[in-house]
């Protein structure tokens, strides 16, 4: 079966510098994918790289088969409504509503969704999060971790197949961490695709089906669930990785 995503040989640079070099990743439908590996060692880069967020500097980055960079307008839509970001910083509008804000994908995708259904699906997201805020206020109005929630229930808008999550729980006490990391455990039980980046190895023991090491922007180890549950050295490896 051909993989879902692929990363063919990707190499990206910026300001002169080489940040992913070689990058050869599949991913399978339905799979959990952990990115781990030591702080700037490329890994946002490689998960941005595979949501089609970063146009490789060299090789191809695919979805389903296609390369994304070559994709038309109506395949890039499609895409961006079969899959979703949750950035690490949140990367709400500064000069929106939160209801602007989770207004905006559901208007994108779905225009012909009236008013009143587009709000009660942005309060049930935000519920589920355990945002407890107004809807019209601005994210300057919250903490890092309320937009956190924000982010997340925005990237849920579209109910993606396919999810992208960049240290998802970071800035998150611990109540609202174990929220949303049951959120995306419910998803990944109805066969959605997820790929994350997290320092968390209890998070990450607990979700990924597969992790894959990135260091010095080098695709460096790839081991499944069974193999690092049952080599303690494997883990401790990945563990200590995971640290730097």
């Amino acid at each position: 079966m051909d993989p879902l995503l692929e990363l063919r040989n990707v190499s990206f640079s910026a300001a002169g510098k080489t940040i992913v070099s070689g990058a050869s990743l599949s991913y399978s439908e339905g799979e959990t994918v952990a990115l781990v590996g030591p702080s700037g060692g490329g890994k946002s880069t490689v998960l941005k790289l595979t949501a089609g967020l970063l146009v490789p500097t060299a090789g191809e980055a695919r979805y389903r088969g296609t390369d994304i960079a070559a994709m038309s307008r109506p395949q890039t839509m499609a895409f961006r409504r079969e899959s979703a970001f949750v950035f690490q910083d949140s990367a709400l509008w500064a000069n929106q509503s939160i209801r602007q804000i989770m207004e905006i994908p559901l208007k994108t995708h779905f225009p012909e969704m009236e008013g009143p259904r587009r709000n009660e699906i942005i309060r049930a997201l935000l519920s589920e999060t355990g945002y407890r805020r107004d809807l019209d206020i601005r994210p300057a109005e919250l903490s890092m971790g309320e937009q956190k929630l924000v982010g997340f229930a925005r990237a849920m808008a579209c109910d993606p197949s396919v999810l992208f999550l960049d240290e998802w729980t970071e800035s998150l006490d611990e109540i609202a961490a174990r929220r949303l990391v049951k959120l995306v455990f419910k998803r990944k039980e109805t066969g959605k695709t997820v790929v994350f980046v997290s320092h968390n190895f209890s998070v990450i023991k607990e979700l990924a089906d597969r992790i894959v090491m990135i260091v010095d922007g080098r695709v460096s180890l790839s081991a499944t669930r069974e193999e690092f549950s049952r080599d303690a050295n494997l883990a401790q490896y990945i563990e200590q990785g995971i640290a730097l």
